[in-house]
C-alpha cells in the first residue's frame, strides 16, 4: 500500500474514532437520559423591556443549544417598550442572525401582551417561551422538548432560585394560594420556561396578567400539562421590572376572574 493509501486508511480510522467518542460522550445533549428527538418547528418567544445588558447574551446561548438539536426554529423577540439600547441592540442583530424575528411596540403594554404578540407571529408546531434577563438557562430547553410528546404544555420549575429572600417568599406564597384555589398542580407558574403546543395555544385567549395562568387556562381547556425542575440563575445585569404591587395585588383580581372562568366553563357532553 503506498503513502496515500496509508494516509486515507489512518483518516477513516481517525473519522470512525471521533463518531464513537461523540456518540459516548456523556456531555453530548443525545446521551443525556432526557433525550429524545421530537420532529416538528420551534419558536422560540422572548419578551423585553430594558434588557440591554442581557439580550444579546442569551441570545448567543440560545444559538448552539437549538442548533445542536438539528431542528428547525426561529427566535421571535418582542420590546415591550423598552427606554434603553434594547431596540438597538435587536435591529444590529437582526442584520446578521436570519432565525431572529422582531416586535417592537410603540410604549410598554406588559408580559401578557409581549407574549400574546409573539405567540400569533409563531409559525412553529412548538413554542418555547422564556424571560430576556438571562435567568432561565437556554440549556433546560431540550429537558423540556423531551417532555412535550406526552403533553400539550409543559412547565420549568424553579430550583434553588436565585431571586432575593423577599422575592421567593412572596411566590411561594401565591403559588400556594393560586395551587389551593385552582388545583392546577403547578408548583411554580412565575417560571416563565415552557414549552407549548401551538395548535394548543390557539384555543387560549390572552388577557392583561393572564401568562401567570397559562397552565390553569390550559387545563381549563382539558390540555395535559406537566411540570420539570429547571435551572435558575442570578440576574447579573439590569434591574428587575417587577415589585410588590404587580406581583401580588394585581394578581389577586386575575386569580379569581381564572377561577370564575374554571367554574363557568361549559363541559358537556353529547350522547352517542
Amino acid at each position: 500500500m503506498n503513502i496515500i493509501g496509508h494516509s486515507l486508511l489512518l483518516l477513516c480510522c481517525l473519522f470512525w474514532t471521533s463518531s464513537i467518542a461523540t456518540e459516548n460522550n456523556p456531555n453530548t445533549i443525545k446521551n443525556h437520559v432526557w433525550y429524545k428527538q421530537i420532529t416538528g418547528f420551534y419558536s422560540i418567544v422572548i419578551p423585553l423591556k430594558n434588557e440591554e445588558g442581557n439580550i444579546e447574551l442569551l441570545i448567543d446561548e440560545i444559538e448552539p443549544v437549538m442548533n445542536g438539536l438539528n431542528v428547525d426554529w426561529e427566535l421571535i423577540c418582542i420590546d415591550d417598550g423598552s427606554t434603553d439600547g434594547t431596540k438597538d441592540i435587536l435591529l444590529r442583530l437582526m442584520k446578521v442572525k436570519t432565525y431572529l424575528k422582531t416586535i417592537f411596540f410603540d410604549k410598554n403594554y406588559g408580559q401578557s401582551s409581549a407574549l400574546d404578540a409573539g405567540f400569533k407571529m409563531a409559525r412553529g408546531d412548538f413554542v418555547i417561551s422564556l424571560d430576556g434577563d438571562g435567568q432561565n438557562d437556554p440549556a433546560d430547553i431540550p429537558k423540556l422538548i423531551a417532555h412535550i410528546e406526552n403533553a400539550d404544555l409543559v412547565c420549568g420549575m424553579r430550583v434553588n432560585r436565585k431571586d432575593p429572600v423577599y422575592t421567593c417568599l412572596i411566590s411561594a406564597i401565591a403559588n400556594r394560594i393560586r395551587s389551593w384555589l385552582l388545583n392546577d398542580k403547578i408548583r411554580d407558574t412565575g417560571c416563565s420556561l415552557k414549552i407549548y403546543r401551538k395548535e394548543c395555544l390557539a384555543h387560549i385567549k390572552m388577557y392583561q396578567g393572564m401568562h401567570r395562568f397559562l397552565p390553569a387556562l390550559f387545563i381549563i381547556e382539558g390540555f395535559r400539562v406537566c411540570e420539570i425542575p429547571v435551572n435558575h440563575r442570578e440576574r447579573l445585569k439590569g434591574i428587575s421590572n417587577y415589585n410588590l404591587f404587580n406581583r401580588c395585588f394585581n394578581t389577586v383580581s386575575d386569580l379569581f376572574a381564572v377561577y370564575w372562568m374554571q367554574k363557568r366553563h361549559l363541559n358537556y357532553r353529547i350522547e352517542n
